[in-house]
């Protein structure tokens, strides 16, 4: 291939990544919501909704959102999840123009994506590269289940946060966040921000149970564990129990060992907070302990976290 060629073809694909960026940069909003630099968000529907990342959200009232064309309005703010490091916006306007989705599922390991970040009008700040891994189901540090992550070898600049992960047609795969993954790219895929998205709009909020204890993980003892034909090594120390909790008014002591929970095994903080799910709060489930070598079976009521 010639140089002139090789040219050509260079030329036209940076044009066409220009043309794809500023497109999709019509949909992505500058979020001002906190002293530093504003936060970035994607106009999710023509009635004004916005997503954007919770951790930009340094306050709840005063939020103003920047669209492409320069206009900025009061934003309201209909609904956080922590867990998940999504927010849902509502601004006062009608017949905005959505970003467009693509499939989060469609994305492999290797093509190539750019993410976008907005922190005035004009044209959007973008950064570009590759998909380096596809994760399957996990558990944030705060609880909340993800359906599955998108990280990246691009760098999200400051701001980015709450902006979209695009494919190269311009389609929202994603959306970008650094709280989840310090110094690399992350998008939670579309899947979980539909859902969580949803649930804000219909309730304000994530229900997710809890019971009101502090634990960490503990090796059981093989003697105990053929003792009781248990299918697994390890389960979790009850630390403390927060008084009047449902934990506590069960009877769960400092010291049992939990080992089951709602007819699953217990082996460490993650299996707890898988059964903790918003369809048993409010109701009894049965909590499997281990108290001084011998087993014991507790009713627990599933509360919900505040």
């Amino acid at each position: 291939m010639s140089s002139d060629a090789s040219g050509g073809l260079l030329v036209q694909f940076s044009d066409d990544l220009a043309r794809v960026v500023e497109t999709a940069g019509q949909a992505v909003v500058a979020v001002k919501a906190r002293r530093r630099v504003p936060g970035s968000g994607v106009l999710w529907s023509p009635a004004g909704t916005v997503v954007t990342a919770d951790h930009v959200l340094e306050r709840d009232d005063d939020v103003k959102v920047q669209l492409a064309d320069g206009r900025e309005l009061a934003a309201t703010v209909v609904g956080r999840d922590p867990s998940s490091d999504l927010a849902v916006l509502r601004l006062p306007a009608e017949g905005l123009t959505p970003a467009e989705f693509g499939s989060a599922e469609s994305v492999r390991v290797g093509h190539f994506v750019l993410a976008l970040g907005r922190s005035g009008p004009g044209a959007p700040s973008a950064s570009s590269g590759i998909v380096s891994a596809v994760g399957g189901p996990w558990r944030s540090r705060r609880g909340a289940a993800i359906e599955g992550y998108l990280r990246t070898d691009l760098t999200l600049y400051p701001g980015f946060s709450g902006g979209p992960l695009i494919d190269a047609n311009g389609r929202v795969v994603g959306i970008n966040t650094s709280l989840f993954a310090q110094g690399h790219g992350m998008a939670l895929p579309l899947n979980t921000v539909r859902r969580v998205a949803e649930a804000l709009l219909s309730q304000g909020r994530i229900r997710r149970g809890f019971i009101g204890v502090s634990t960490q993980p503990v090796p059981l003892p093989p003697a105990l564990v053929q003792r009781l034909a248990l299918a697994q090594e390890s389960g979790l120390l009850v630390l403390s129990a927060e008084p009047g909790g449902p934990a506590d008014r069960a009877g769960l002591l400092l010291g049992d060992i939990l080992i089951g929970f709602a007819g699953a095994p217990i082996r460490d903080t993650e299996d707890l907070v898988a059964q903790l799910t918003a369809e048993r709060i409010g109701t009894a489930q049965e909590a499997r302990v281990v108290r001084g070598g011998e087993p014991r079976q507790l009713a627990v009521t599933v509360g919900e976290r505040q």
